[in-house]
């Protein structure tokens, strides 16, 4: 244990440590009416090497803050070794979550950064929480509303006290919102109007075979997105993990596959808002919380959604067919979340400099509404 009096900074072992980490931004946040608390047992999940596989193959530390007997911060700090293998040697910081105070912020940092210069690393870029294929970012745009499902909600003082600590803006990341029911501007009208390409066809996800499909979601995405900044390939056991943690909120109208001549090519997924149901709930299903939670997804319906996962294959990328497939799937997606009684739909996260899909989320209505930020710091 390391100290800075009368903070202390507690690596975070064993369960009872690790309910108060997952704790922390709830209790500081109580006052907000945008912060919407995850469910304990999630979270507990999500941070445990037993159950979500991204431990495989990152190494991975929390710390508690604690002062005069009050948790007031966490931090967590990630290497992941396919980074180190490739001689790249940035280490992350993620989860980061204080009490306004410079000194406790400066406390949790320095502890972090020294984690992570003892193992070689130099320099480190975040928040990651953990892996940049699951939450990334820190809000610093949209405090106004409450976030979607598996998206971040900070408080507007935590991005001046990051810079405060030495570190400077690396990329922002866009969520896009856009009305469902809001007629299609024009170009978006004309291109879907085309003749398909020749060899195109488009499918629902088949629960028949599942197993499949999310293989070759995997596959496309893995694909797609391999040169964009910062990307992590999913490994087979993270492919094993999505099939089981999405298969109880997907539902086949809302995730769409095109094929090309018989290849998967393209894919989308929208996910239902859970956050719209887990409002008020204090992250907890017992005693009547579970009851809540299934009236809200079974009776009254959610009335938001989310977009998190979408590609084409590269080799079809400066085809017509390319231009054409993320126009066909979200239209396709919008149609049926449509008659589902879904109202507005968030398209995220968007990498700032990746102006295909931000012109896509553009031509169909859809706008910026929220900012993410990642921050980057020389370790040297």
């Amino acid at each position: 244990m390391t100290s800075a009096a009368p903070l202390q900074i507690i690596p975070v072992e064993g369960k009872a440590l690790m309910q108060r980490f997952i704790r922390v931004p709830a209790s500081l946040s109580a006052h907000d009416p945008n912060w919407i608390t995850p469910l304990d047992m999630e979270r507990a999940e999500s941070f445990s090497p037993k159950h979500n596989p991204l431990f495989s193959h990152t190494e991975v530390q929390f710390w508690l803050c604690v002062k005069d007997g009050r948790d007031v911060g966490r931090i967590s700090a990630q290497i992941e070794a396919t980074n180190v293998e490739k001689g790249d040697m940035t280490g992350y910081f993620g989860l980061i979550a204080a009490e306004d105070d410079p000194t406790i912020f400066a406390a949790l940092f320095a502890t972090a950064e020294a984690w992570l210069k003892t193992r070689g690393m130099t320099q480190v870029i975040g928040p990651f929480n953990l892996g940049i294929n699951e939450e990334a970012g820190l809000l610093v745009e949209g405090f106004d509303t409450p976030p979607m499902l598996l998206m971040g909600h900070d408080q507007p003082y935590v991005g001046p006290r990051v810079e405060d600590a030495g570190y400077a803006k690396a990329k922002d990341i866009y969520a896009y919102l856009s009305t469902i029911a809001e007629p299609l501007p024009r170009a978006a009208q004309l291109l879907l109007k085309r003749k398909l390409p020749e060899g195109l066809t488009m499918r629902m996800l088949n629960f028949k075979q599942y197993r499949k499909d999310i293989d070759d979601i995997t596959d496309i995405f893995n694909n797609a997105w391999m040169d964009n900044w910062r990307f992590s390939p999913l490994t087979p056991d993270d492919t094993d993990h999505l099939a089981k943690a999405l298969r109880p909120i997907l539902d086949s109208k809302l995730v769409w596959l095109i094929d090309i001549d018989g290849e998967p090519a393209g894919f989308g997924v929208c996910l239902p808002n859970l956050n719209e149901a887990l409002q008020g709930l204090d992250g907890k299903l017992l005693p009547l919380g579970w009851a809540k939670l299934l009236y809200r997804l079974k009776v009254s319906g959610v009335k938001t959604c989310r977009v998190p996962l979408m590609g084409v294959k590269r080799k079809f990328a400066a085809s017509f067919a390319g231009a054409v497939m993320p126009f066909l799937i979200i239209d396709a997606m919008r149609r049926e979340a449509l008659k589902m009684g879904y109202e507005k739909v968030e398209l995220s996260w968007v990498l700032e400099d990746n102006l295909p899909m931000r012109r896509i989320c553009e031509n169909f209505g859809a706008l910026p509404y929220k900012t993410y930020r990642l921050y980057e710091k020389s370790l040297a």
